[in-house]
C-alpha cells in the first residue's frame, strides 16, 4: 500500500497565497520569483499545527527553526497537544514547564532532511533528536516508538517540503523521558541550574550510568558550583577539563543506594563511599559536605528531589575525590586512561591506602596491554582469577620506597635496589636497572614514559608487568652474569641449572662475575664445571644479616663441599684453600633465594 497516497494533504495553496506574487503584466520584465516558506512558515499557516506554533513560541524555539538546517520536523497536530495537556493535567500549555516543554519540542525535531523515501521499509529507521535521545520509526505501519517506549505514535501526513526542511505530520506527543516518573537525567535535563551538570554528564559519557535502574542519590552541583570550579583550576570551560578527571569528579557524586535526608545521622555524621571509590561524609544538623581531600564547607542547599531511580540533593560545590593541584600517585592511575587496569588491580590487591599515604614512592606502573600479557602468560582469564596474596606481592613489586627519577638511574647506569615485595626470608626483594638501552627494569620491562610527578613520589609507566624474579632471573639481567649464564646453560647440557635455580628454594648463590671467570686458565669441561657450579650454591636463603659479624660462618654447597664465610673482611675460603674470595655485593634478593657477587671462582677439592 502506498501509505503517501493515503495520508491526509496539506493545501499548500493558502501558504502559496501568502509567499508568491505575481505581476499582472506578462511583459514585466520584474516579475517577482515564488519563494518557499520554511518550517515555521507552514506552521503558522496551518490551522491544525496552531498549538505547535504557540508551543515553539513558548520555549523560545522559533528563532531555531527559522534557520537553514536542514531539519525534519515530526509535528504534533492540536489535536496531540490537547491529549497530551489532558493526560498530564495541564490546564493549558502555559502550565508546562518551560525547560519540559523545550525538551519535548527538542525531541521532535532532527537535524538533517529524511523524507519517507529516506526509512527503510519494511523495517525500522532511527534518529537521535536535538534533544539527545532517539526515536525508531518503524515502516510500513508509519508509527514511531518514543524514548519512554510508547509504540503507537501514528504518522498521519509525510513529506511537507520546507525551505529548510521536510514536515511529517504525527498524532501524538512524543517524549524523551517519562513525566510521570522522571528518572535522575529527566529531572537534572529540565532543572535550568544543573543544566552545567547536565553537560558534564554528557561530556563524561555518564548519562546511561545514570539512566539505570539504581537507586542512586545523587548530590548535584549547581550551575554556580560548576562556575566557581573551573574558575579555581583556571578550566575555561567543562572541554578543557581532561575527560578522565571530569569522570572520576562526576562519579564522585553519586552513591549507590537511594538515602534521603531523613537517613541521615542527626545530629552526626554519615560517611558513605561513592561510586568513584572515595568516600564522602555529610555532617547534620549543618548540612554540609566534607569531602575526600578536606573540604568542609560543601553546602547542600535542597534536599529530597525523588526520581524513579533515586534521589537527588543539591550542593553549592563541586566535591573532589583527590586533589587537582598535588595528585598523588593512585589519583594520576585513577586518571591515567592507560592504567586503568592497574587501579582495577591496586583495588583488587587492597592496596590503593597503601599508595594513598606520604611515601615517596616510585612506581612502575604497567600498561592495560602489559596486564593483559601478564594475565595470558600466566593463565589467568581476569585479575579476579589471581590469587590477592600473589596479585599483592606482584604489585608490591612495582613500587620503591624512594623517589627516582629517571635522571637518578640513568646518572647510576645500572645497579640493584628494593622494591616493597617480600621475597625469601620475608626480606625486601631487589629490583635490577640497567639504562644501557632505555630505562629496563629486570631484563624484561622498559620505561615507556618517564617522570610523571606526584605529591608523594613519581611514576614511570613501564611495557611489561614485572613479575616475582628468581635467582635466575637476576643472572639472565644482569651482563655482569653472562659468563655464568653461558656456563649453567651452553657448558653444562646435561643438568638443568635454570629448572633447578627456578625450583622453590630457596638458594644461596655465590655468584662470580664475568671478570672472575676470566681469571680462570680456562674454563673447565661440563663435568668439573658442573661441580664448580653446584659448589656457588648453598640450600637456604643466607642473607648478610645472618652471617657471624665478626667471626666465620661455615655453610655446605649443593656440591658437597663446604665454604666458609668471614666477616667483617667480606672474604669466602673454599676447599681449596684460596681465602682472598672477594664478596663485592651482597643480598640481591629473590623471590626464591639471594645472591651475594663474588671476583673469583670458587673451587671445590681437585680430584
Amino acid at each position: 500500500m502506498n501509505y503517501k497516497n493515503t495520508f491526509k494533504k496539506i493545501s499548500i495553496a493558502m501558504i502559496l497565497l501568502l509567499t508568491f506574487a505575481a505581476c499582472s503584466d506578462d511583459d514585466n520584465s520584474n516579475e517577482i520569483l515564488p519563494t518557499q516558506p520554511n518550517i515555521v512558515d507552514i506552521a503558522i499557516a496551518t490551522p491544525e499545527l496552531s498549538s505547535l506554533v504557540a508551543a515553539l513560541t513558548a520555549a523560545n524555539l522559533v528563532d531555531a527553526l527559522n534557520a537553514d538546517g536542514p531539519f525534519t520536523v515530526f509535528a504534533p497536530t492540536n489535536e496531540a497537544f490537547a491529549t497530551f495537556l489532558s493526560d498530564y493535567d495541564f490546564a493549558s500549555l502555559d502550565d508546562v514547564p518551560t525547560e519540559v516543554l523545550t525538551q519535548v519540542l527538542l525531541y521532535h525535531v532532527v537535524a538533517g532532511k529524511i523524507v519517507s523515501a529516506d526509512l527503510t521499509n519494511p523495517g525500522d529507521t532511527t534518529a537521535m533528536t536535538l534533544q539527545g535521545e532517539d526515536l525508531t520509526v518503524t515502516m510500513p505501519e508509519a508509527t514511531i516508538t518514543d524514548a519512554t517506549g510508547v509504540t503507537d505514535i501514528g504518522i498521519t501526513a509525510v513529506d511537507i517540503e520546507a525551505s529548510n526542511g521536510v514536515i511529517h505530520l504525527i498524532d501524538k506527543i512524543m517524549l524523551p523521558f517519562s513525566l510521570t516518573q522522571p528518572n535522575i537525567v529527566d529531572i537534572a535535563i529540565v532543572t535550568p541550574e544543573l543544566s552545567s551538570l547536565v553537560a558534564a554528564l554528557t561530556a563524561a559519557n555518564l548519562v546511561d550510568a545514570l539512566n539505570a535502574d539504581g537507586p542512586f542519590t545523587v548530590f548535584a552541583p549547581t550551575n554556580e558550583a560548576f562556575a566557581t570550579f573551573l574558575s579555581d583550576y583556571d578550566f575555561a570551560s567543562l572541554d578543557d577539563v581532561p575527560t578522565e578527571v571530569l569522570t572520576q569528579v562526576l562519579l564522585y557524586h553519586v552513591v549507590a543506594g537511594k538515602i534521603v535526608s531523613a537517613d541521615l545521622t542527626n545530629p552526626g555524621d554519615t560517611t558513605a563511599m561513592t561510586l568513584q571509590g572515595e568516600d564522602l561524609t555529610v555532617t547534620m544538623p549543618e548540612a554540609t559536605i566534607t569531602d575526600a581531600t578536606g573540604v568542609t564547607d560543601i553546602g547542600i542547599t535542597a534536599v529530597d528531589i525523588e526520581a524513579s531511580n533515586g534521589v537527588i540533593h543539591l550542593i553549592d560545590k563541586i566535591m573532589l575525590p583527590f586533589s587537582l593541584t598535588e595528585p598523588n600517585i593512585v589519583d594520576i592511575a585513577i586518571v591515567t586512561p592507560e592504567l586503568s587496569s592497574l587501579v582495577a588491580a591496586l583495588f583488587a590487591a587492597d592496596l590503593v591506602d597503601v599508595l594513598n599515604t606520604d611515601g615517596p614512592f616510585t612506581v612502575l606502573a604497567p600498561t592495560n596491554e602489559a596486564f593483559e600479557t601478564f594475565l595470558a602468560d600466566n593463565g589467568f582469564a581476569t585479575l579476579d582469577d589471581v590469587p590477592v596474596a600473589l596479585l599483592q606481592q606482584v604489585l608490591l613489586n612495582h613500587v620503591i620506597a624512594a623517589d627516582l627519577s629517571s635522571t637518578d638511574l640513568v646518572t647510576a647506569g645500572s645497579g640493584y635496589t628494593n622494591t616493597a615485595a617480600s621475597g625469601a626470608g620475608n626480606n625486601s626483594m631487589s629490583i635490577y636497572f640497567n639504562t644501557s638501552n632505555g630505562v629496563i627494569f629486570n631484563g624484561i620491562s622498559t620505561v615507556s614514559q618517564a617522570d610523571i610527578a606526584a605529591s608523594n613520589g613519581v611514576i614511570h609507566i613501564v611495557d611489561a608487568v614485572i613479575g616475582l624474579p628468581t635467582v635466575v632471573t637476576f643472572a639472565v639481567a644482569d651482563p655482569t652474569f653472562s659468563t655464568l649464564v653461558t656456563a649453567l646453560t651452553v657448558l653444562t647440557p646435561a643438568t638443568n641449572f635454570v629448572e633447578i635455580l627456578q625450583g622453590e628454594g630457596p638458594f644461596t648463590v655465590f655468584a662470580p662475575t664475568d671478570e672472575a671467570f676470566s681469571a680462570l686458565p680456562a674454563i673447565p669441561d661440563e663435568e668439573p664445571l658442573t661441580e664448580i657450579l653446584l659448589y656457588h650454591v648453598v640450600a637456604g636463603n643466607i642473607a648478610s644479616s645472618d652471617l657471624t659479624d665478626p667471626g666465620n660462618t661455615t655453610a655446605m654447597t649443593l656440591q658437597g663441599e663446604d665454604i666458609s664465610v668471614t666477616m667483617p673482611e667480606a672474604t669466602i675460603t673454599d676447599a681449596s684453600g684460596n681465602t682472598d674470595i672477594g664478596i663485592i655485593a651482597v643480598d640481591v634478593q629473590a623471590v626464591n633465594g639471594v645472591i651475594h657477587v663474588i671476583n673469583t671462582v670458587m673451587l671445590p677439592l681437585q680430584p
